[in-house]
């Protein structure tokens, strides 16, 4: 059984994405995906859809929904809230990190406060595959951007609304690996990177952050390399000096200099910057990238055991909660 979901109102920056399209990259198609996919399997988890399924990534404003037919689990995950209304015109506010079943006539409106932030549905969402992904990336009109009038398919809801207390997510300086071409930037340089604040520009978008800072000198073979593959975390650094990182909507292969690459584990982080958010970064190896990896993995798997019954959660105990001391991205 499936539920159908109007879209009252799109918002801004509001689109499907899964955990990306993978294998095309030879084709010069960008994975894409969620910007954060830590907070979209959460979203999955809350409202009961399978571990890889599609939801929706909110980066600017946020969308209104009304079920049509049916009932189904919707959850959120990060800075989002909202308002939902039932057929019966009784309101209730709606608080992140929980997934409440709607049926037909009810409605939900939401507030952003910072993106990206994630809605999870029963049964994930019902849409068409493009090249084996959900993902949406618009330069290729692959997959979709919310519209008012569209209309959402998911499966029906089982069970009733669920909570749990907010995800851990990794605090400052973002950590990275240096290269793959770290010989052509002095030492100095590599130095200056690390010790550095970096400004998110007004330009950045899901193709990557520019960040603004101290130029970077590069060595005598200069910015310039043979194009060679980026990947999302790969931090180019042009001509100016000024570092580029590269997010999910990334290009495959790239001609400038690259002097690191942001680990996953940190990744997240880089999803919530925002313009005039300040970052810093720190060089790691490979094992310590690869120890960053599966702690995160653990964090999440403890989280999802405290995936309870509405009602079981109480202030002391989410407060309770490691959060990383409250640090919040971009800060």
């Amino acid at each position: 059984m499936t539920a159908r979901l109007l879209v009252v109102r799109a918002g801004a920056g509001v689109t499907v994405q899964d955990f990306g399209r993978k294998g095309f990259r030879a084709l010069g198609v960008p994975v894409s995906g969620a910007l954060d996919a830590g907070l979209l399997a959460a979203a999955n988890a809350l409202a009961g859809a399978p571990e890889g399924a599609a939801g929706i990534e909110i980066l600017l404003a946020a969308p209104e929904f009304r079920v049509e037919e049916g009932a189904a689990r919707i959850s959120l995950a990060g800075d989002v809230a909202g308002i939902f209304t039932r057929a019966s015109g009784a309101s209730e506010s709606f608080a992140p990190w929980r997934g409440l079943v709607l049926g037909e006539g009810d409605s939900l409106a939401l507030r952003l406060r910072r993106g990206p932030a994630y809605l999870g549905f029963s049964g994930g969402l019902d849409e068409p595959l493009a090249l084996g992904s959900r993902s949406t990336f618009e330069r290729a009109r692959l997959g979709r951007a919310l519209a008012a009038g569209d209309t959402l398919v998911c499966g029906a809801a089982h069970g009733g609304d669920v909570a749990a207390p907010p995800l851990p997510r990794p605090g400052a300086p973002a950590r990275f690996i240096p290269g793959p071409q770290a010989d052509r930037f002095p030492p100095e340089t590599l130095a200056l990177f690390a010790r550095a604040e970096w400004r998110v520009g007004a330009d950045s978008d899901r193709m990557g952050l520019r960040l603004s800072g101290p130029p970077l000198a590069h060595g005598s073979g200069g910015a310039n390399i043979v194009t060679d593959g980026a990947t999302p975390g790969a931090i180019q650094v042009p001509g100016d000096g000024q570092p580029i990182v590269l997010r999910a909507d990334c290009q495959t292969s790239g001609g400038y200099a690259k002097i690191g690459c942001v680990i996953l584990a940190d990744l997240p982080r880089l999803a919530h910057a925002g313009p005039g958010d300040i970052l810093t970064f720190s060089p790691v190896d490979h094992a310590a990238a690869a120890t960053a990896r599966s702690a995160a993995r653990e964090a999440c798997a403890r989280w999802r055991e405290r995936i309870g019954p509405r009602g079981e959660l109480d202030a002391d105990r989410l407060w309770s909660e490691n959060l990383i001391s409250g640090a919040t991205s971009g800060e």
